[in-house]
């Protein structure tokens, strides 16, 4: 069954001055070593020290403030995800209070992709501010692609922003091959869960195992907006029988109205290597 995260629920825990951490995704609440997701907040000028072991990599994203990555000089701030290459270590420091940032790790990465060891080993931060915005070919949700083969080197992992405005909605579907979350950045929606519904909100977290039937629906008054994490990267999307499976179309521009910084064509959702 899908694990569901409360994150107003978890305990928030002091770990550095200045620092304090939530654990939503673990192998003590999902039985799986995937993924490890925590939700860090700092105080203006705290530091964390940021160290993978030589078999894992990750990726950041700022939530609110902003901050650097010391050793390197590169700005986070929330338009921003950056990936973390196998083996990195470094430091962050926040540039402002209530500065609140993800900070996912995946263990053991060769065995996602063999070659990530090959990898260029240095950061690298997508602005998905500037990536281009794809819409539904049936109704107005929209999709900016936040971490892929392209912009990352690497299939260990994917990542996107599903945006559902006011009266949109997901066909059921499932994943072959890949486990994945989303978190919840803004609004509220239901996921239908194995056709069971689950209100979901800003700050909460939905883990989703290989083969597990999901659909989301935004009956709200707001438009509900969450990132959504592969592991791995490369996966097979099994739509339900009569389901309108979802396409997506270009629009060519990005999320601020401006030419985007490359072209994504029209594909279906599960079909979209190269991208």
């Amino acid at each position: 069954m899908p694990i569901v995260v409360r994150g107003s629920e978890i305990e928030c825990i002091e770990i550095e001055k200045g620092v304090t951490t939530q654990s939503l995704l673990s192998p003590k609440n999902t039985g799986s070593d995937h993924v490890l997701l925590n939700l860090m907040e700092f105080t203006k000028g705290s530091i964390y020290k940021l160290s993978l072991d030589e078999g894992s990599f990750g990726w950041l994203q700022i939530l609110e403030g902003s901050g650097v990555l010391t050793n390197y000089e590169v700005e986070l701030e929330p338009h921003g995800v950056t990936y973390m290459p196998v083996g990195y270590e470094g430091e962050f420091r926040a540039n402002e209070d209530c500065t609140r940032l993800l900070v996912a790790i995946v263990p053991n990465a060769r065995r996602f992709d063999s070659q990530i060891n090959n990898t260029p080993s240095i950061l690298q931060t997508t602005d998905w501010s500037n990536e281009p915005v794809l819409k539904s070919e049936h109704d107005e949700r929209t999709r900016i692609y936040m971490a892929t083969r392209t912009l990352t080197g690497t299939e260990a992992y994917r990542g996107e922003m599903i945006r559902y405005p006011e009266g949109t909605e997901a066909p059921e579907h499932h994943h072959e091959g890949a486990e994945h979350f989303q978190y919840v950045l803004k609004g509220s929606g239901t996921a239908l869960l194995a056709g069971a519904p689950c209100d979901l909100s800003a700050g909460d977290v939905l883990y989703n195992f290989d083969k597990e039937s999901h659909s989301f629906y935004n009956n709200g008054s707001e438009e509900f907006i969450f990132v959504e994490f592969f592991v791995p990267g490369s996966c097979k999307t099994v739509w339900a029988p009569g389901a309108n499976v979802c396409a997506w179309l270009p629009t060519n521009v990005d999320i601020m109205g401006r030419p985007p910084s490359r072209d994504i064509a029209y594909h279906v959702h599960g079909e979209d290597k190269g991208i």
